[in-house]
This record gives structure tokens, sequence and C-alpha cells, in this order.
């Protein structure tokens, strides 16, 4: 169990599903949802929503997943998924959409992004969800691309969430943390034994964290190969 989000705060949270796959080798989408319900957030971002073959495919049934959530994806450009290169963005209710970029980034792999921007309770926030790649230079360059893509948009209280891949606590994201304030909830990778702060939040100056955590149970250790993360933010004044 999550605890009570923090008073005047927004939950995010964030979650490599592996595509419905867990430790167990057993496919098992609607315990992914049960895992997602259980963390209580206004908005979770997704990595490896999409099937990895073909038209790639959602490996989670959007009927399904408002039916045990009470979330619903934004927009992507894909008929078949509810994501983007593997990312998708998960709203509550009380959310309304105004605007979603899809970004491709550069790297010896396909990545992307996806820019959602939100108002969330009546509040501004623009959530960028992205899960960047194996090799630290790619990820350089796709940070660059990020950066690159927030010159071009209006001010707005902003937050990146994701599987960042950087094992390391002190290298790799240095250029992210000269322009926002990461967050690093708790180890999360391997699932079975996790020894990796691999899913970080990285907010900018307009939030503040008030308390994070890492959803660490017998399910989540099943569920994925992940453990997913949750942060309440404030919007500074």
């Amino acid at each position: 169990m999550t605890p009570e989000i923090a008073p005047e705060c927004l939950r995010i949270a964030s979650y490599n599903i592996r595509k419905a796959l867990g430790t167990d080798r057993r496919r098992n989408p609607d315990r992914i949802l049960r895992v997602i319900a259980s963390l209580h957030a206004d908005v979770v971002v997704l990595q490896e929503a999409d099937m990895r073959m073909g038209a790639r495919p959602s490996a989670l049934n959007a009927n399904t997943l408002r039916s045990m959530t009470g979330l619903h994806p934004v927009e992507t450009p894909s008929a078949v998924s509810l994501g983007w290169h593997g990312n998708a963005v998960l709203v509550s209710e009380r959310t309304v959409t105004t605007r979603v970029d899809h970004i491709d980034l550069p790297g010896i792999e396909p990545r992307g992004a996806l820019v959602a921007h939100l108002e969330v309770a009546g509040r501004p926030l623009r959530v960028i969800a992205s899960h960047l790649g194996l090799l630290r230079p790619s990820r350089k360059e796709q940070l660059s691309a990020l950066f690159a893509h927030l010159e071009q948009c209006p001010p707005c209280p902003t937050l990146i969430a994701g599987d960042l891949n950087e094992w390391s606590n002190k290298a790799g994201l240095g250029r992210l943390a000269k322009r926002f304030t990461i967050v690093a909830p708790g180890k999360t990778y391997h699932a079975r034994l996790p020894v990796a702060s691999l899913d970080r939040m990285a907010l900018d100056g307009k939030l503040e964290e008030r308390q994070a955590g890492v959803v660490d149970n017998e399910t989540t250790r099943r569920a994925s190969d992940h453990l997913p993360i949750w942060v309440d933010i404030a919007h500074r004044e």
C-alpha cells in the first residue's frame, strides 16, 4: 500500500511494465492494472507499454484500463496502442489534456518521448514520458533533443518521468541535474532483487517533491522486472 497523498499535492507515478510480462514469465495485464490502481496517482507514466513486434499493439486493453484503474491514456498516433515508442501517459478523470507532442529521439535504437500538457485539478503541468537508451552517449543525445523541444514550448511547470536507464548515481545525468531536481525514490531494478535506481523523475524549479517511494511487495516483484515509483509533487508559489 502507498501512503495517503500529501496535502495539496498531486501524485505522479512511473512504471516500466515490461509489456506485462512478469518475473514469473507469465504475461498478465490485469496484474499490472491492479498495481497501477494501487498507486492512487493522478498521472501514471508507463514504459514498455507496447508489444515488440509487428504493429506494436498495446500490452494493456484500454477499456479494461479504465474500468480497473479509473485512468485513461492521452492520445497517441498509434491506432493499436496506448503508447508511443512504448511510452504512455495515463491520467485521472480530474485531468484535462490540452496538447500532446510525440517526439522521435536520436540514438542507436529507436526511442521516443511523449510530452503531455495537462491541467490536473486546475493546475498546469507538463509531463514528459520517456525511456532513455541503454548507452550513455545515446542518453546524452536524447536529453539534448528533449531540451531543444522544451525551448520551443511555452513556460509551464515540467517534470520528466521514466526509466532513465542510468545505473550510476553520480555520472551520466549531470546535464539533466543542471536544469532539474532529480528524484530517485529507491532501487527499482531488478524487481526480484533491486540493485539499481533506474526509474527516476526530474522536476523543474516550479515543482517540489513532498514525499516519494518505491512500491516493493510480493505482487510488484512478480508483475514486471521493474518496481513502480511514485512522487507527490507541489507547485511552488
